[in-house]
């Protein structure tokens, strides 16, 4: 709750906040150690725990290893069908992409306020979502040119073009291609932010009316809260689908940069 007594503030919740006072100076700008770093080490921390349990090797593998082996294999699956067999030595990079997008998405949804703690969702930031999609984008200009050289600019010039319409198709595939890392960055922050705006807004109703009274708790409040329920659900199931959708598209990208398709 921010700002004037019964107001809730949807936005609050993406604030970054410093956990520590004080923090330390670089080229005239004070460094501190915020939320949104708290919340991307205990992501590393909790992705770590959940790949050094299931990476014991057994001979009959537990719940925990086939698991952490299954999110391999279906990593190791996308890239060879989206990019053959060159693919697999971008495993390491998408793995980690992927499940660092899936375990924030998740972290960032923990019913710990109750508590009277707050999780942050990293995803939730243009700032980290873009230096992800800008990282994977260097990834794929960085392979076209190294493999291709100067051929990497045909890739702007679909097969079979005619040859009067070569410039226009051009410029529009380059723009399209220079889109990239935002559109790549863009979705995955809108979605992420959407979802938790709308949580924020039917706690809201649901504290608001209860404090008007029991009728108002009962014909708004427990609505909202069913409704927060499923929308939960749902924002479960997008978080899954964001990270896969993030990981698919620079599976896809890096085929371009590989195969110039």
């Amino acid at each position: 709750m921010a700002g004037e007594e019964g107001k809730i503030d949807p936005m609050h919740q993406f604030e970054i906040q410093p956990i520590f006072d004080g923090g330390f100076e670089i080229a005239g700008q004070t460094i501190n150690f915020t939320n949104s770093a708290l919340w991307m080490i205990l992501t590393f921390i909790t992705l770590w725990i959940f790949m050094l349990g299931g990476m014991k090797r057994e001979i009959i593998p537990g719940r925990w290893q086939v698991m952490v082996e299954s999110m391999s294999n279906f990593v190791t699956n996308m890239l060879t069908s989206n990019v053959g067999e060159a693919g697999r030595k971008y495993v390491p990079y998408v793995f980690s992409l992927f499940m660092f997008i899936l375990f924030a998405n998740i972290l960032g949804m923990l019913p710990i306020g109750v508590i009277g703690l707050h999780p942050f969702t990293v995803t939730s930031h243009i700032a980290i979502t873009g230096i992800l999609a800008v990282l994977s984008f260097s990834i794929v200009l960085i392979v076209g040119f190294w493999k291709h050289g100067l051929h990497f600019f045909s890739l702007f010039v679909p097969h079979g073009t005619p040859l009067p319409m070569v410039p226009f198709i051009a410029v529009i595939e380059f723009i399209s291609f220079m889109i990239r890392p935002f559109s790549l960055g863009l979705r995955l922050f809108v979605a992420m932010t959407a979802g938790h705006v709308l949580l924020k807004v039917l706690g809201g109703f649901v504290i608001n009316s209860t404090n008007a009274g029991a009728g108002y708790g009962a014909l708004v409040g427990i609505p909202s809260f069913m409704l927060m329920v499923g929308i939960s659900a749902l924002e479960l199931l997008v978080a899954v689908i964001q990270a896969y959708v993030f990981a698919l598209l620079t599976s896809l990208y890096i085929n371009d940069a590989e195969n110039l398709h």
